[in-house]
């Protein structure tokens, strides 16, 4: 037992990988012996590492057909996290975008909640159901208990003693849906040594590829701007984005970090043209010296800086974004200086910060038991 008493972390459901498994993994180091609670778990689906942890997946896991179909049981997922019994630990950490804040702490234990942003479904319907392609009865399921869903999760977020929210923007909106305070930690990032070189005539965009990245906006531009363009990742809109592109087009699909460090390096720009709450592949393309291109909207305008380690467009269309890399490629980018902007969002950074707004919240419950 460490100096916190006994930890247990919560995240929403480990059956795929990005920036959320990334903050997961950032708690971990800081508590490597504490069981990780959460809806399911896919072991295939995550990193080999997370084998080696004590992962405790909730009744959900033995639902049939799960990994297909989990978005469809959604409303289940209250009740799972209400499940678990915690009563055995004295601080729980919760990495949650919806439900792993629900967990039902001890009156007595500190509850910490890394939220990526409150239950985007709930609050932000419209957004959300063109990002997952909801529709049809699915569709008309969801709009029928959001009342149900939203009530749940402002009741669940006074069970949290402390918010960390990764941006401002997701500060406002816990502000605005739950009436609480948040501390602004961003997301860690990863800062490989830093191997300054020229960078070559290719721009890099990627990750899930899914629909409310936008990728199509990317593709579409650079198969009329005829540059170079590499695509990295995979997902369920890959087929399409392929049919979309022109020759100067090229999908890597799924890299290993390694790889990815190396693209990052070697290209000219890196592109993001979705709306992110936070945005990690951002940073990690600054911290290898590279600008970026991004709609401004979400996490990146609290990232990037404009005409120092990007440029902004303010329009979510494939003009606009042509437009700004026409515009970047005007300006001598300075590398040293945007791998400089990058190193404050540090995974070294991030874990003391985290660090010490636990204690900050253990001490603000210890003075609450004295008075």
């Amino acid at each position: 037992m460490n100096s916190y008493g006994r930890v247990a972390l919560v995240h929403d459901y480990l059956n795929q990988y990005g920036g959320a498994e990334r903050v997961l993994e950032a708690l971990h180091e800081l508590f490597p012996d504490a069981p990780v609670y959460t809806s399911i778990y896919d072991p295939a689906a995550m990193p080999p590492a997370y084998r080696t942890w004590d992962i405790r997946p909730s009744w959900m896991q033995r639902l049939p057909a799960w990994r297909k179909h989990f978005r469809k049981y959604f409303l289940l997922y209250p009740a799972a996290f209400e499940s678990f019994d915690l009563s055995a630990y004295d601080l729980i950490i919760s990495s949650s975008s919806a439900y792993a804040k629900g967990v039902i702490p001890r009156p007595d234990a500190t509850h910490v909640c890394y939220c990526h942003t409150p239950m985007r479904f709930g609050w932000r319907t419209g957004d959300y159901v063109a990002r997952e392609a909801i529709n049809g009865r699915a569709g008309t399921l969801l709009q029928m208990l959001l009342p149900l869903l939203r009530t749940w999760d402002v009741v669940s977020s006074q069970r949290v003693d402390c918010f960390i929210a990764n941006s401002r923007e997701v500060a406002a909106r816990i502000r605005r849906y739950y009436g609480r305070a948040a501390v602004i930690i961003p997301p860690p990032v990863d800062l490989p040594p830093y191997r300054p070189g020229a960078a070559e005539e290719f721009y890099l965009t990627g990750g899930r590829l899914v629909p409310y990245k936008r990728i199509d906006l990317v593709v579409t531009a650079f198969t009329r701007l005829k540059l170079p363009l590499v695509v990295f990742g995979d997902g369920r809109d890959r087929a399409r984005l392929e049919a979309l592109a022109g020759p100067t087009v090229r999908f890597v699909g799924r890299v290993d970090e390694a790889t990815l460090r190396d693209l990052y390096r070697r290209c000219r720009a890196y592109i993001t043209a979705g709306e992110e709450d936070a945005g990690i592949q951002p940073v990690e393309a600054m911290a290898a010296g590279r600008p970026v291109i991004a709609y401004a909207a979400g996490g990146v305008r609290e990232t990037v800086i404009e005409g120092l380690t990007g440029c902004f467009f303010h329009e979510q269309s494939a003009a606009a974004l042509a437009a700004a890399v026409a515009r970047s490629r005007t300006i001598a980018w300075d590398a040293d200086a945007i791998r400089r902007h990058a190193e404050q969002f540090g995974r070294e950074r991030f874990k003391e910060r985290v660090l010490a707004t636990i204690d900050a919240a253990l001490a603000a419950r210890a003075a609450e038991r004295v008075a």
